[in-house]
């Protein structure tokens, strides 16, 4: 990282989601800010409504995210640290989903261990599989420009698809290797 955030705003789910920014997700980074609430039980209940009344056809996605460990909530805050890494370009605006995949698979790739890397994956996938026809009609490369319209899935569902294709990208295509994909992103 060559420029640290200023600080760490930590801040309640309705500050960040009704004052700090109007999307529902409390947590992000604003310029040289961090803003997230660190109340996981907050995580918890809106992660489970992600599901959108598909709780009982999908009793294992509830329970997992019911029962949130602190450390994945340590990679929200990981992924918006992993925005101030100098390994972006700072004048891109298109094609956000690289970075944003990016965040999130350096941060859980750090942070959790494998089989909770490996039940993350899992998870996101099942979510994937339920929306894709409901949210997934458009290329990553239009990442938020119709989910931030939404509400919190459709939101997520880009996240949930950038982060796999970075996961294939550095596991499959770069044999592991996060360094050639930043070469290839650079290019």
């Amino acid at each position: 990282m060559r420029d640290l955030p200023k600080g760490i705003g930590w801040t309640s789910e309705e500050l960040a989601t009704a004052i700090f920014s109007q999307i529902p997700i409390p947590a992000f980074t604003n310029k040289d800010t961090i803003y997230i609430s660190p109340d996981l039980s907050g995580w918890r209940k809106l992660l489970v409504s992600q599901l959108e009344g598909h709780e009982n056809d999908h009793p294992s996605l509830k329970e997992f995210y019911e029962n949130m460990l602190q450390n994945q909530l340590l990679t929200i805050l990981g992924h918006q640290l992993t925005h101030h890494s100098n390994l972006f370009v700072d004048e891109r605006e298109d094609s956000i989903w690289f970075e944003e995949g990016m965040c999130d698979y350096l941060a859980r790739k750090y942070l959790l261990n494998s089989v909770e890397f490996n039940k993350i994956t899992e998870i996101e996938s099942k979510m994937i599989e339920i929306f894709k026809t409901k949210y997934g009609n458009h290329s990553l490369d239009e990442f938020g420009k119709f989910s931030y319209q939404g509400g919190l899935t459709s939101i997520m569902f880009d996240y949930w698809r950038s982060f796999m294709a970075v996961k294939y990208l550095i596991e499959v295509l770069a044999n592991h290797n996060v360094m050639v994909v930043f070469d290839e992103y650079h290019k």
